[in-house]
């Protein structure tokens, strides 16, 4: 039997993992988060709703509260994936609701990490710290893509082209996976 301090180590690797390498779609949405304002404040007001909501959903999930199939679930993470993307491109700065429809698909995401989380089993006797530790793996994958992506944009990112020439095909590119992804989850 595992001590829950290695159970802990274990469900935190699991929780990075499922981001960095096998969570394209979460990478996707965080990069298309990261490209929507350079301004710290307004990221983080977005990555913390999003956070805040993929928290509320996957413990309600994990607890057997809520529930959504996956074949519902993946294609509508693959949408909020595009719409983030394409609102970059469309708007030159965050609207005010922004934060609120980034909690809104943080919902849909926390059930996506639900499914990863189920195929480990969550332990009974653990489950809180299982279900912490998971959660913090999460967040720390997500915290290295974004470092990832401000070091790549950090000397350029007050460029005058930085928007024409980075921010807006990114995010093409980030919508056209997207885009791919809900195609591909639908109808293949």
């Amino acid at each position: 039997a595992m001590t829950w301090q290695e159970r802990f180590r274990l469900f935190t690797w699991a929780g990075i993992e499922h981001i960095i390498p096998k969570g394209l779609d979460h990478i996707l949405f965080v990069l298309g988060l990261f490209f929507s304002s350079l301004v710290f404040g307004t990221l983080l007001r977005q990555v913390t709703a999003f956070t805040l909501a993929h928290t509320l959903t996957l413990a309600l999930a994990a607890l057997g509260v809520v529930s959504a199939p996956v074949a519902i679930v993946e294609p509508l993470i693959a949408l909020s994936i595009v719409w983030i993307a394409v609102e970059n491109c469309v708007f030159k700065q965050t609207n005010k609701w922004r934060p609120a429809i980034v909690f809104g698909f943080g919902l849909l995401h926390g059930l996506g990490f639900a499914t990863v989380l189920y195929a480990y089993g969550l332990p009974k006797d653990n489950f809180v710290p299982s279900l912490l530790a998971f959660n913090i793996g999460v967040e720390l994958g997500q915290l290295l893509v974004l470092l990832g992506a401000a070091a790549l944009v950090w000397f350029v990112r007050k460029k005058s082209w930085y928007r024409q020439w980075v921010q807006i095909p990114a995010s093409i590119m980030i919508a056209l996976v997207g885009l791919f992804w809900f195609i591909e989850r639908v109808f293949l």
